[in-house]
């Protein structure tokens, strides 16, 4: 069978995950009352536990972290508005959806990142000086540098550069409690310096869907009108938020085994000839560049298929292992094993 690394969206439910659904309470979320809220007890209940862990008012449950990020940038955001964004950022260049010229009109600035892949707060402040900002985003972990993780320190910085110009702060914290616990912080202090925060609940969490917002009451007030209108309303949302449940009551302590096959991974990987390290891998992430392999991306990944390794093609001649929790240690010696191999006899084709 093969290992594979492509995303930790691919981890599966198991069967006490499962069998949580049996006894949600269910209603219909979709018909709200007066502050927004729906009739579900179940959404309810992992809206404010969500909450709760993130040290904010209100959450609002989603079925993706797409539309998540969506709903909250447009809450804040007219069509035409600047929005700060960092040149790799997950919402620039794959969700897309608010710089869409037909959807969210929105329009990208970007900012630097520096050399440990964090967000450069002086690129920041040059940019505000220069233009009319309406919101500024930052992504905790960061995907496509392998996972960095934005240190509260940092965090601050932005925050108080953020303050200073009178321009909220979202957060795609997409993998927030992956950064906790490489950090060794709570989730609640990495979410205290943004105003708005999403996580997902199926990537190192291990639940089969959904996403959550969290913010002020206000904040979520108008979030969820957007989530009505991007067609994220749902009926019996207990059958999701009961995972989503279980997974936070247990699934965020073991996080660290993803970290410490990662880690374990990319200690093994140091020094190939050809295929090399690039960014950061504390967390559930490792990005190679294979460039000196001669290959693209998307054939370095067909020929790992071929023997039994399933990964992502990302940047430019990049590409992108994630563990999970169901990726064994076992499982990480074998793709270790691939890409030594790959290393050794992909080189030996390349034309000098």
């Amino acid at each position: 069978m093969a290992v594979d690394l492509r995303s930790d969206t691919i981890s599966m439910p198991d069967q006490a995950m499962l069998e949580s659904i049996l006894g949600a309470k269910l209603g219909d979320d979709g018909r709200a009352d007066s502050r927004g809220r729906g009739e579900d007890e179940t959404a309810n209940q992992l809206e404010d536990m969500a909450a709760r862990l993130l040290g904010k008012e209100e959450g609002v449950l989603f079925p993706s972290g797409t539309m998540g990020n969506t709903a909250a940038i447009l809450s804040f955001c007219q069509p035409g508005g600047r929005v700060l964004v960092d040149e790799m950022q997950h919402i620039y260049l794959s969700e897309k959806t608010v710089f869409d010229p037909s959807l969210g009109q929105l329009i990208p600035v970007t900012y630097r990142l520096d050399e440990d892949f964090l967000p450069d707060p002086e690129d920041m402040r040059r940019i505000l000086k220069q233009e009319k900002i309406s919101l500024i985003c930052v992504e905790n972990t960061h995907n496509f540098s392998g996972g960095t993780c934005i240190p509260q320190k940092r965090l601050s910085q932005i925050r108080a550069l953020a303050d200073e110009y009178r321009i909220p702060v979202h957060m795609d914290g997409a993998r927030i409690f992956n950064a906790a616990a490489a950090l060794g912080v709570s989730a609640k202090s990495l979410a205290s310096q943004a105003d708005t925060v999403m996580f997902c609940l199926s990537k190192g969490l291990g639940a089969p869907i959904g996403s959550l917002v969290c913010g002020t009451h206000e904040a979520c007030g108008k979030i969820r009108k957007k989530r009505k209108l991007l067609g994220g309303a749902m009926r019996q949302a207990g059958v999701i938020a009961a995972p989503g449940i279980y997974a936070l009551e247990h699934n965020r302590e073991r996080l660290m085994e993803d970290h410490e096959n990662t880690a374990f991974a990319a200690g093994r990987l140091l020094g190939l000839k050809h295929t090399k390290i690039w960014g950061n891998t504390s967390t559930n992430m490792i990005v190679l560049d294979v460039s000196g392999l001669g290959l693209s991306p998307e054939d370095y990944c067909k020929e790992a298929a071929a023997r039994g390794l399933l990964i992502k093609p990302i940047l430019q001649g990049k590409v992108r292992l994630v563990f999970y929790k169901d990726i064994s240690r076992e499982d990480t010696q074998k793709a270790v094993d691939i890409i030594h191999q790959m290393d050794e006899e992909l080189a030996g084709k390349m034309t000098p």
